[in-house]
């Protein structure tokens, strides 16, 4: 049961994420939420993120992380739980990885 509040609560937090971005995010870059990992004790999420253009990410992930208690507080307002985590972004460097080897073939 826990495995499955767990996927559900990671989907629910990307989903948010994304919308939460295309709100508040800049014009300048497009930041796309890929997915979103919940630590097993439901504490601690990972939101990771691309951003396009590349040159771009490292104001994005400033700006994420410069909102994460806005973010964690559009969290709370959306989503009726007990507790609510503290969110980090990251860049999806799998997700960079992937788009590079399809863009070579």
């Amino acid at each position: 049961m826990r495995g499955d509040r767990k996927k559900r609560l990671s989907e629910q937090f990307a989903q948010l994420a994304a919308e939460y971005f295309k709100k508040e995010a800049s014009r300048h870059s497009l930041i796309t939420v890929t997915r979103a990992d919940v630590s097993p004790d439901l504490k601690h999420a990972t939101v990771y993120i691309t951003v396009l253009p590349e040159n771009k990410e490292i104001s994005a992930i400033n700006f994420a992380k410069r909102h994460g208690s806005d973010f964690r507080s559009f969290v709370k307002k959306q989503l009726d739980l007990r507790v609510i985590p503290f969110f980090d972004f990251k860049i999806d460097e799998g997700e960079k990885n992937f788009y590079r080897v399809i863009e070579n073939m």
